[in-house]
């Protein structure tokens, strides 16, 4: 199933409407063409319905919110789901402001979202207001670990069940849920938690990947997140001792666009709950 979620975001080359942070978004951009797919970094409110329109997916990020996007957000979040495109909800630091806070709450209510993709201390915001989020880092309290694996499933499809989305939690162990099944994933490489970004370089191929498998969205956001922790592994073995964390995110999308749905399913490493 992995390898047929890539392919097909190889072949159907979906168009990405992103409305992200400033700090990534070039970072996003290259992200989703290193997976096949193409992206449109808009976000004045004047014009996110009519691109949206020629669209087929939305990726929207709160990493460096304000006012003027806010409305945006909402118009293209809306426009998605009047023309049935699945949109991703990446809630960076949330916990962190009021306004973050209130703002991902609002956009909850306002939009349908197929996935909604964050650090545990993010969704345990949105879900119950007790994360412990500390900038867009999680806390470590906040933790998914093989303790603890079982009772954080059972809380991750708990929500999925109450938002009706896939939730995408990612960690040191990522889980991908929704209200019956949860994928327990193990790749990735303690270095990428050192480069700004990969979590929003991930709700951006996530995007990419449910677009392109609309019927599959569980599976595909799986395979997206699959994907990512590989393309850190990979990274990670090119690295030389004068290397660091900015040509370790340079190797990561290049892992991405030299990687096919055939080493994705060799690679990714899950169990299902």
């Amino acid at each position: 199933m992995l390898k047929q979620m890539f392919d097909q975001v190889r072949e159907k080359s979906p168009l990405i409407h992103n409305i992200t942070n400033y700090v990534t978004v070039n970072d996003c951009a290259n992200m989703v063409l290193a997976c096949g797919a193409s992206p449109i970094m808009a976000d004045d409110k004047e014009e996110v319905a009519e691109i949206q329109t020629i669209c087929a997916g939305l990726n929207i990020n709160i990493g460096t919110l304000n006012s003027r996007t806010i409305e945006s957000m909402k118009i293209a979040g809306a426009r998605a789901n009047e023309l049935g495109h699945p949109a991703v909800l990446d809630p960076v630091g949330v916990g962190a402001s009021t306004l973050r806070t209130s703002t991902a709450n609002e956009l909850l209510k306002a939009v349908k979202f197929a996935v909604i993709r964050g650090n545990i201390s993010e969704i345990k915001t949105l879900a119950v207001g007790t994360g412990t989020t500390k900038g867009v880092d999680a806390d470590i309290a906040d933790r998914v670990t093989e303790d603890n694996l079982d009772e954080a499933v059972a809380f991750v499809k708990k929500f999925a069940e109450r938002t009706g989305a896939v939730i995408a939690v990612t960690g040191a162990i990522d889980l991908v849920a929704d209200a019956k099944k949860a994928y327990c994933i193990y790749n990735g490489h303690p270095m990428m938690s050192s480069i700004t970004g990969t979590g929003c370089q991930l709700s951006a191929l996530t995007a990419a990947f449910v677009t392109a498998n609309k019927d599959h969205p569980l599976e595909a956001a799986a395979a997206a997140v699959c994907a990512m922790g590989l393309a850190g592994e990979i990274a990670h073995e090119r690295l030389t001792p004068q290397d660091g964390n900015a040509t370790y995110r340079n190797y990561i999308i290049d892992a991405i666009y030299h990687m096919d749905g055939e080493n994705l399913e060799r690679g990714a490493k899950f169990e299902v709950k």
